[in-house]
C-alpha cells in the first residue's frame, strides 16, 4: 500500500493516543462479528483484504473494527456519529430507509444503512479520492452496527439510551446492556471470561445449528452487494420483541432478562459475521472479474 498504508499508520497510532470511550456493539461485540466474516472469506477476500489493511494489524480484520467507535467523537470524525444507527418511531417496530434514514438535523441518507451502502460503493469502484483502509474498516463496523437491535431503536429514547436501569447491581442503560453488558455476563458465566471460547462456541453453532440458515443470511434481492434495509429491519422487530420488554426507567435487569437475550445477541453476532463475509466476497469477486474482463 505504500504511502497511503504510512500515512494511514500514522493517523491511527495519533487517534489512538485521542479516543474516548464510545461502544457500538462493544469491543467484543465488533471483534467477535469480524473474526466469524474472516472465517467465511474467499480467497480474493482474504488478499484484498490484507492488501487494504495496515502492516500493523497483520491481516487481522477483526484487531480494527471497533476503531469507527474509538474515533467518532474525535475533531477529525465527529461527522461520522450518525452514521451508526438509524432510530425508528417509538412502537412502529419497523424500519422504512426513507423516514428513518436521517440525522439529528433531519439530513437525509445520514444513518447506518446509507454508510453500509457508500463504503460497499467505494470498496467496488476504488478510485483514487477514496480512502480504501478506512472505507473497509467502517463497512466491518456498520454492518456489526446494523445487527444490534437498540441501533434501530426507538427514536423517543435514543435507542435506549436514557433508559437508565440496573443490569444486576450495576447502574447503566438500555443500550449498554444490548452493546456489551450481556456478552459481558456471557463470557462471565459461561466462557471463563475468554473472548475466543465464546468466538468458538458461536462458530459451532453456525455450523451445527444454522448451517441451513446460512445461504439464506447471505442472500440479498436483486443480486444485491449487501442488503442493509433487511438488517436494521430484522433488528427493530428484534428490538421491539426481545430488548424492550421488561426494560422500563428504573428497572433491576437479571437472569430472566440476560437468558431471554444472549440468545439473540449471538445469532446477531453470527449473521453480522455471515453477512460481512459474504459483502466483501461480492465485492472483491466483482473487481476481479471487472479486471479480467
Amino acid at each position: 500500500m505504500g504511502g497511503l498504508e504510512q500515512v494511514w499508520n500514522g493517523r491511527f497510532l495519533v487517534l489512538l493516543l485521542l479516543m474516548p470511550t464510545v461502544l457500538g456493539w462493544g469491543p467484543e461485540g465488533h471483534y467477535t462479528t469480524c473474526k466469524i466474516a474472516e472465517g467465511y472469506l474467499g480467497k480474493d477476500a482474504v488478499a484484498a483484504v490484507k492488501d487494504l489493511l495496515p502492516a500493523s494489524a497483520e491481516g487481522d480484520l477483526a484487531s480494527l473494527c471497533s476503531w469507527p467507535d474509538d474515533v467518532r467523537k474525535t475533531p477529525q470524525y465527529r461527522w461520522s456519529a450518525d452514521l451508526h444507527f438509524a432510530d425508528t418511531p417509538d412502537f412502529k417496530c419497523n424500519y422504512e430507509y426513507c423516514r428513518d434514514c436521517h440525522d439529528f438535523y433531519g439530513n437525509k441518507d445520514r444513518c447506518v444503512t446509507a454508510a453500509i451502502q457508500n463504503y460497499t460503493r467505494q470498496l467496488i469502484k476504488s478510485e483514487s479520492k477514496y480512502n480504501l483502509t478506512e472505507a473497509l474498516i467502517f463497512l466491518s463496523h456498520f454492518v456489526g452496527d446494523a445487527h444490534q437491535p437498540l441501533h434501530m431503536g426507538f427514536v423517543g429514547d435514543l435507542g435506549g439510551n436514557i433508559i437508565k436501569l440496573n443490569w444486576y447491581d450495576e447502574q447503566t442503560n438500555l443500550h449498554r446492556v444490548w452493546d456489551d453488558k450481556i456478552i459481558e455476563s456471557a463470557l462471565k458465566k459461561f466462557y471463563g471470561s475468554d473472548l475466543k471460547v465464546m468466538i468458538q462456541a458461536i462458530q459451532r453453532k453456525i455450523t451445527n445449528n444454522w448451517s441451513d440458515d446460512i445461504t439464506f443470511w447471505e442472500q440479498c434481492s436483486n443480486n444485491s452487494i449487501a442488503c442493509p434495509d433487511r438488517y436494521a429491519s430484522e433488528s427493530i422487530s428484534l428490538a421491539c420483541k426481545y430488548a424492550y420488554i421488561n426494560a422500563t426507567r428504573g428497572s433491576t435487569l437479571g437472569d430472566d432478562y440476560f437468558i431471554s437475550g444472549l440468545p439473540v445477541v449471538e445469532k446477531r453476532l453470527a449473521q453480522g459475521g455471515v453477512r460481512l463475509a459474504a459483502i466483501l466476497n461480492r465485492i472483491f469477486a466483482r473487481k476481479i472479474r471487472i479486471a479480467q474482463a
